[in-house]
């Protein structure tokens, strides 16, 4: 079950995983990223072993088809995993399981690379592909967005839709974006409206959460204060 994107994008150092699929809460199960290493999603009958053990070993210098099948080579259910990967270099690999339920498959191309099983069609894939190609100057996050959306229109997953999930890491050892839809109708629309919401709400945030860069953030009372006082909220820190 399930389509993916995994991409790398140097210029803004991201690592993102989107993903769609008929079964709930995709976004606990598939998608890993790990800055300034890569980003993996494991899917069809999903091992989640899979995930951490490939970003390890592409950590440690491997390229991902060789990070993929050193992570299988102990798992005795590789017939019927999917795994892919992207590592910082924009290599791609991906692993399709001689037993994954068809249509199933995947297309790569410089830093990306899309993945499905239980598919409508190849075309579920291609779409995908061609969306991303086709919309280079979008920010990562809504690129993805338009990539998952084309892949819906051209058939997705046969079974139907449930759950959806977008994961992107740049420079922090904690995700930017994490947003989820574990149980919806319509989970891709309904990921693009928390798309919209993390724009507005939690993207301002990362200029001054603790960084790497500067660890304790942003700490200055009265100006977080002001930020309140303009939102219209009564709160002020004890002092």
């Amino acid at each position: 079950m399930t389509w993916s994107i995994v991409a790398h994008d140097p210029n803004a150092e991201a690592f993102a995983v989107a993903v769609a699929t008929k079964a709930f809460a995709v976004g606990a199960s598939c998608p890993f990223v790990r800055a300034g290493v890569g980003a993996v999603s494991t899917q069809s009958v999903t091992n989640r072993y899979l995930g951490p053990a490939v970003l390890d070993a592409m950590q440690r210098g491997l390229p991902p088809a060789a990070a993929i099948e050193g992570a299988l080579a102990g798992d005795e259910g590789r017939g019927i995993r999917q795994v892919h990967a992207v590592d910082r270099l924009g290599r791609t690999a991906a692993w399709t399981g001689k037993n994954c339920v068809a249509w199933c498959g995947s297309a790569s191309a410089a830093g990306i690379s899309v993945a499905g099983n239980m598919l409508a069609g190849e075309k579920t894939v291609s779409a995908t592909l061609d969306a991303w190609k086709a919309n280079p100057a979008l920010p990562m996050p809504d690129r993805l967005m338009r990539a998952m959306e084309a892949g819906e229109a051209a058939g997705g997953d046969r079974r139907g839709k449930q759950s959806a999930a977008m994961l992107m890491v740049t420079t922090e050892d904690f995700a930017d974006l994490d947003i989820r839809v574990d149980d919806h109708a319509n989970p891709l629309p309904e990921l693009r409206r928390m798309l919209a919401i993390w724009k507005q709400q939690g993207a301002p945030r990362l200029g001054v959460a603790p960084s790497k860069a500067n660890p304790s953030g942003l700490t200055d009372l009265d100006v977080i204060e002001a930020g309140w006082i303009a939102q219209g909220l009564d709160l002020r820190f004890r002092r």
